[in-house]
């Protein structure tokens, strides 16, 4: 066994192409074409927020951002950091709030955000489920001060690329309000299947949110010291 095809056997990334004069093989240059069409379309896709409620543990809070529509979404970030009037979110003090928003692709939260909020809710009985809708990252500052929440967990769909538009980001704010910066926030980022699983991740996220909860802060000031498990099996 070559040494590129040992290292296929490890990642979906583009190692070990080949090479037809200066330029890639004409299969290869295909398959990248259509990699990036499809991160493209990945951008626009959408939330069934019903269906996605039905399928979530808690009962869910619907939101939006003040973006009107995808394409001033992607305009006018500024928007999407900002909740829409009235938005029905009932003050719930202490809770941890459990968002579920489209950010920059949908499709990975759309197929796995309800199985990782599963495991979150079955460690947190005090958590509250929101979905959102034209959301940036920063929107969970605004939620988490409207519900009062001790602390977000905002679980929102990672920009596509190459190889994924599935992906999951995990962004955790202890003491949301308006105004946090990204600073203040730890992030997990590749959760889906093909890179870090939903029982890994939601292991991660409650570990932080422990020390957040000891600490009394998240970001630069809180040290992911989780234990390391090995990243491959023996």
């Amino acid at each position: 066994m070559s040494e590129v095809s040992h290292l296929r056997r490890f990642t979906s990334a583009r190692v070990g192409l080949g090479r037809a004069g200066h330029a890639l093989p004409t299969a290869a240059q295909l398959d990248f074409e259509e990699a990036h069409a499809r991160a493209r379309d990945a951008v626009w896709s959408a939330l069934d927020t019903d269906e996605l409620a039905a399928a979530c543990p808690l009962p869910a809070t619907q939101v939006r951002s003040l973006v009107r529509d995808r394409r001033e979404f992607l305009l006018r970030p500024d928007l999407g950091r900002r909740l829409a009037e009235p938005h029905g979110l009932a003050p719930s003090p202490g809770c941890i709030a459990l968002i579920l928003a489209d950010g920059l692709c949908a499709e990975g939260v759309q197929r796995h955000g309800p199985a990782l909020v599963a495991r979150l809710a079955a460690a947190l009985p005090q958590a509250a489920l929101v979905i959102a809708e034209q959301a940036r990252v920063a929107l969970g500052d605004a939620v988490g001060e409207a519900l009062r929440a001790g602390a977000v967990v905002m679980l929102i769909g990672e920009r596509p690329g190459l190889s994924a538009t599935d992906s999951i980001g995990a962004y955790i704010t202890w003491a949301p309000r308006t105004g946090r910066t990204d600073a203040e926030r730890n992030c997990i980022s590749n959760i889906r299947p093909g890179g870090l699983g939903a029982e890994e991740a939601a292991g991660k996220i409650l570990w932080l949110l422990g020390a957040a909860r000891a600490l009394g802060a998240t970001g630069v000031a809180l040290k992911d010291e989780q234990p390391a498990s090995p990243l491959l099996s023996p």
